[in-house]
């Protein structure tokens, strides 16, 4: 993995300001799990891409990530989004994760590259609407509730497709994939039938869905997500520690 070049295996402990030796560990151990799960379940030319989550980490905690070549970005939240984004390192890209309200897509929409949190018609329209207006195209995924959890987001693992191919018809927006949260503790069933709804949609070769990314796995399950297809894991506390509670 390119981004895994640029951490510094040798750095030392520093009292300079905005350093952050745990994150920088953790760079070293998540770049070396996810180096060793490709080794031995996918094929060398596969990348794997690592999100740094960054829900309630401060704007210079996560700089320090990006300068170790952690340049893409998640967020939960679209208020603390707002208040964080302009402190960010211009180098990083910013995708949105997290649950989206239609009524907020608008304060995003110029300043992620992918919504990965797709779950209904209606978001999806909105999406398209406000592309339309600002003369862009915004890629997006289409969120899976593979565990049927009622307390998650996402669409059913049977309406997968027609979310996809009705998302996919409308201007402005381009299906990239799929995304799913697997219940804490699921076992490999789970994982490989959301990498067999990803490999059936990509199948059918749908117009504007392309399929390129499986958004699977966190920080407690990253290297068994890899194992079942994803290519891009999403990491929070593995990277930056334990964090706070933060209401929307």
């Amino acid at each position: 993995m390119k981004m895994c070049s640029k951490v510094d295996q040798t750095a030392t402990l520093s009292p300079q300001d905005n350093y952050f030796p745990e994150v920088l560990e953790n760079c070293k151990e998540i770049c070396y799990n996810v180096e060793n799960a490709k080794a031995k379940w996918r094929k060398p030319d596969e990348e794997v891409r690592i999100m740094a989550v960054t829900k309630t980490v401060p704007p210079e905690k996560v700089n320090f990530a990006v300068a170790q070549g952690f340049k893409l970005l998640g967020e939960n939240r679209v208020q603390e989004f707002l208040s964080k984004k302009e402190a960010y390192d211009k180098s990083a890209e910013v995708q949105f994760i997290g649950h989206l309200q239609t009524n907020k897509v608008k304060y995003i929409i110029n300043d992620v590259t992918l919504i990965q949190s797709v779950d209904n018609l209606k978001l999806a329209h909105e999406i398209s609407r406000l592309a339309v207006k600002n003369n862009k195209t915004m890629n997006v995924l289409v969120e899976i509730n593979i565990g049927d959890e009622a307390t998650k987001s996402g669409v059913s693992a049977e309406m997968a497709e027609e979310l996809v191919r009705q998302t996919a018809q409308l201007p402005n927006v381009s299906v990239k994939g799929l995304m799913a949260i697997p219940p804490v503790g699921s076992g490999e069933d789970v994982f490989e039938k959301m990498h067999g709804i990803f490999l059936s949609v990509k199948e059918k070769d749908i117009p504007n869905v392309s399929m390129d990314i499986l958004s699977m796995g966190m920080s407690g399950d990253y290297e068994l997500a890899i194992k079942h297809g994803s290519n891009l894991v999403r990491i929070g506390t593995k990277l930056f520690g334990a964090r706070k509670y933060l209401e929307d």
